[in-house]
């Protein structure tokens, strides 16, 4: 970076050509030997070519001349030394800070208002100076954010690594690409500062290269320290090399609205005391500030040579010469986007005893301007570096809080106190406080609107802290600030100093996102100095940690609430199934009946037959039919049911269908499993192809497969958004059905597959399941041409697990539809029976949803029975019956059943339809009778 030095130089040596002329040029390249015009007061810049042959300055021009013709004409030299750097062997980087244009020619703002015949004040005032009572210390007095090494506050810039900045993303033209390190211990990892190379480095005349530069270099991060140290270190080079008295800087901090605001960092002082206190006086500071806002405001650097031309500066006749402004001189700090990330002043150029008041020139002005370029690079280095360092520990506090969250917890207490703490080492808090409001709060700020609060206090052994969970009354908390968080609903950072102790705090908003109403508030007090014992200002990190913290908190309620809320309706589901057990369990009279008395014979009670019909059996003995059923295929003692229990689990499941069901009731359930009990006793291959727990799950089965019918299908249940199709979604019937099968199995007393292997349960439970879905006949036409498909094949094994499961699923279709295969009365009263239920659902989609009912559920058209039930016969059920007697010659009835039913049926539609006929003629006839009497008056 080109350093300049503004002091004289007598004489130099013009350049010669000497054997060593190459070795020579090497070392001028690398900016080691820098050359010197003759006569010069300042020392060319490196990238200056010293292969250049054109004519350079003669011993004749003076060194008044020169000066005064590069100052009048500064923007031919800039002009000149960026067209000869692009000459030089090593490539420049587009980092290098460029000679800035002169404008001394600013100070007309300070002519304009002084000698405009207005009386106008200055605009020094700037309004984003902030004063001096602003800040919570001055720098050289231990400013608290500059103790922190890399205070994000007064760099907030909006790096790529900013948490203001939407995503992260690096600009083409960089100084740094950090790199975040994988652990919290970033110290000991610093990544690199873009460091300019020596071929970029113009020597300030000590040595061989600039000593600020190159200790700026080698050391580092640690050489780096604070952003305070190192703008002091900056400042004090630059005041050295340009002889300065004075200085000031400030760096400009923004606003959550954008508003740049400076902060000073270096307090208007002496250079050879910059920590003893201002020299002076409150108008001269003022002063400076409003020509620091200026600088701000326009980014573009002040020179004012002479401050005897400006009124304003004539305030104080009565104090000494030393420490009164003569000259000064400030430019902005900007990054390398071009961004104004500070400002520094110079004042009052040191002269000789016996010189004239020396004022700071434009070359000093661009001397400046350069090391600030390198300063805002590093500035914004460390921004970046300070960024990547926060986000990481920022990931590792989010990591940690989604753990805890993810975790049981036994109290909601307890919850937010881990959540709490997870932060707290993170923002060096001493104090966190979530304040809970009552659940009717009305906003009032001089009423205390909070029920509950959980405090946590940090306190410091050695390097490690612990945090504790005090128990605190609301009335001994302070809650003013969480009230007026609670009323604005947005994020409270402040800080306040009294007696010398500074107090500061962030509440933070928890909202409900669905709602987004505050329901609590996280409060965080006193964020402790990580290098002494003084107490800091919060800064921006530790907002969004504490936002954070409030989002967690936030899905932390919500998850309690919804804990809450799925244990009272667990409890309420408890008190509903105890109340649903008590009403469905048979009585203990009906129970103790079933089990003294004599069961019947299967013969005496024709459950063998393929004919059977359940309006021939009294309710009574519907009952003992079906344990004769469980006896006689020996399942109560394969099984080791309990032979009470038996008999209280069949009381229980025909309590468990609705009688005033005309269909799908008891009845219905009987003679499907009086079906499935015929095709295993008459077909002894269905016995050998199942199993015997596979059996004893198909006899459940059928038993249960309509347990509580409404005698509606699921297409109305969906359609009126029943809660059994909100909570099944599909096959809500049968979904029901199954469920209520369970709950009778695991009721007490009922328990009949209590002597099974929890293997043999869960594997009963399952073939259970499966069989009552299967008399879903969506399921059936999705299934049936695979089964249609095996049963045209010669022979079957059925060994495997997947083809008995079908055989199973088209058994329970073919039970359940058996009734087609009664004998013709029966099968003609089932049928109306059916046609009864259909059409008063038709009746309630008509009345409910004013919609068309299909046609089978339609009442209009109920003289087209028996055309609907030779298509039912011929669509759905003849197929499935020829296919299984294929199969199982012993089924054949079924078969023989369902086509004499066809008949039957095509014999009354043909009968209806020769009636219709003959009403038609009938009709037919008697109009053209009346109309042949209605002529005959008019004839």
């Amino acid at each position: 970076m080109p350093c300049f030095q503004s002091e004289a130089q007598e004489s130099t040596e013009p350049d010669r050509e000497t054997p060593g002329g190459r070795e020579e040029s090497c070392r001028r390249e690398t900016g080691r030997e820098p050359p010197m015009s003759r006569d010069m007061g300042w020392f060319f810049s490196p990238l200056w070519s010293p292969r250049s042959k054109t004519r350079r300055f003669g011993d004749r021009m003076t060194r008044d001349r020169v000066e005064a013709w590069l100052d009048d004409h500064s923007d031919f030299t800039r002009a000149y030394f960026l067209r000869r750097a692009s000459a030089v062997s090593v490539p420049q980087s587009p980092l290098v800070p460029t000679f800035p244009r002169s404008s001394s020619d600013h100070s007309d703002l300070l002519l304009k208002a002084n000698h405009g015949g207005v009386s106008s004040p200055l605009p020094f005032s700037h309004p984003n100076i902030s004063s001096v009572s602003d800040r919570l210390k001055t720098l050289a007095c231990c400013t608290p954010d500059w103790k922190d090494p890399f205070s994000p506050d007064v760099l907030a810039m909006h790096s790529p690594c900013s948490p203001g900045s939407s995503h992260f993303s690096f600009p083409p033209c960089r100084p740094l690409s950090p790199i975040c390190p994988g652990s919290l211990e970033l110290s000991h990892a610093p990544p690199q500062l873009l460091r300019p190379t020596a071929a970029n480095t113009t020597a300030c005349g000590h040595g061989e290269g600039c000593p600020w530069m190159m200790e700026l270099l080698t050391g580092g991060l640690s050489w780096i320290g604070s952003v305070a140290e190192l703008c002091q270190r900056a400042v004090l080079h630059v005041g050295e090399i340009l002889a300065a008295e004075g200085s000031c800087l400030s760096l400009v901090k923004k606003d959550g609205g954008g508003k740049s605001t400076l902060v000073e960092v270096i307090a208007p002082t002496a250079l050879e005391c910059l920590s003893e206190v201002n020299i002076f006086s409150h108008n001269y500071l003022e002063l400076l500030r409003g020509i620091m806002g200026c600088v701000l405001a326009t980014g573009s650097p002040m020179n004012l040579k002479d401050t005897s031309e400006y009124p304003k500066f004539d305030l104080d006749e009565d104090q000494p010469s030393d420490c009164q402004i003569r000259t000064v001189l400030s430019v902005p700090i900007k990054n390398h986007r071009g961004e104004v990330v500070g400002v520094v002043v110079l004042i009052n150029k040191r002269h000789f005893e016996d010189g004239p008041t020396s004022a700071f020139t434009n070359m000093d002005e661009k001397v400046l301007s350069n090391h600030m370029d390198v300063l805002g690079m590093v500035l914004d280095n460390v921004q970046l570096y300070e960024s990547s360092r926060q986000e990481a520990k920022r990931s590792q506090a989010l990591i940690e809080m989604a753990q805890v969250l993810s975790k049981e917890h036994h109290s909601f207490e307890v919850l937010l106190s881990k959540m709490a703490a997870t932060i707290m080492p993170f923002t060096n808090a001493q104090y966190c406080t979530i304040f809970i409001p009552s659940e009717q709060t009305a906003v009032i700020p001089d009423e205390i609107m909070f029920s509950r609060v959980i405090h946590l206090e940090c306190e410091e052994l050695g390097s490690t802290c612990q945090v504790y969970r005090m128990e605190r009354d609301i009335s001994v908390i302070d809650p003013s600030y969480a009230l007026r968080t609670l009323v604005t609903m947005e994020t409270l950072n402040m800080s306040e100093s009294s007696e010398g102790s500074v107090k500061s705090l962030i509440c933070c908003p928890v909202r409900n996102e669905r709602s987004e109403n505050v329901i609590a508030v996280c409060q965080l007090m006193n964020k402790c100095s990580r290098d002494s014992d003084d107490m800091e200002a919060f800064n921006k990190y530790d907002e969004r940690l504490l936002e954070d913290l409030a989002v967690y908190c936030g899905l932390a309620l919500q998850y309690a609430q919804a804990v809450q809320i799925t244990e009272e309706r667990r409890a309420s589901i408890e008190v509903t199934q105890e109340v649903l057990a008590y009403h469905i369990t048979a009585a203990e009279q009906e129970i103790q009946a079933l089990q003294e008395v004599s069961i019947p014979s299967a013969e005496s009670l024709h459950i063998l037959d393929f004919h059977f019909s359940h309006f021939a059996l009294p309710e009574e003995l519907s009952t003992q039919a079906t344990v004769r059923m469980f006896l006689d295929l020996k399942l109560v003692q394969d099984f080791n049911i309990d032979y009470k229990s038996l008999c209280q689990w069949v009381l229980t499941v025909r309590r468990g269908y609705r009688n005033n069901v005309p269909y799908h009731n008891w009845n219905h359930a009987l003679s499907t499993a009086q079906s499935m009990f015929a095709m295993l006793m008459a077909t002894e291959q269905l016995q050998t192809i199942f199993s015997r727990l596979e059996i004893l799950a198909l006899m459940i089965a059928t038993l249960n497969h309509d347990l509580d019918h409404r005698g509606v299908s699921n297409s109305y249940i969906e359609r009126s958004q029943q809660p059994l199709a909100q909570l099944y979604g599909h096959s809500s019937l049968e979904n029901h059905h199954y469920n209520l099968c369970l709950f009778i199995l695991n009721n007490a007393g009922s328990q009949i597959l209590s002597g099974l292997s929890s293997e043999d349960h869960r594997t009963a439970l399952h073939t259970i399941k499966r069989a009552i879905l299967a008399t879903n006949l969506t399921v059936y036409m999705e299934r049936r041409d695979e089964f249609f498909s095996l049963a045209k094949k010669s022979r079957v094994s059925w060994k495997s697990e997947k083809q008995r499961e079908l055989l199973g699923s088209m058994l329970m279709t073919a039970s359940d539809l058996s009734a087609i295969t009664k004998p013709w009365p029966e099968q003609k009263r089932i049928a109306d029976l059916v046609a009864m239920e259909f059409f008063a659902q038709g009746d309630k989609e008509r009345e409910e949803f004013k919609i068309e009912p299909i046609e089978i559920m339609n009442r209009e058209n109920s003289t087209r029975l028996p055309y609907m039930q030779v298509e039912y016969i011929d669509e759905i059920c003849y197929p499935l019956y020829k296919a299984v007697s294929g199969l199982f010659d012993n089924c054949t009835p079924l078969l023989n059943g369902c086509e004499k039913n066809r008949q039957n049926w095509q014999h009354l539609a043909e009968e209806a339809e020769e009636e219709n006929s003959e009403n038609t003629s009938v009709v037919s006839l008697e109009t053209h009778t009346h109309s042949e009497e209605e002529t005959q008056p008019e004839e």
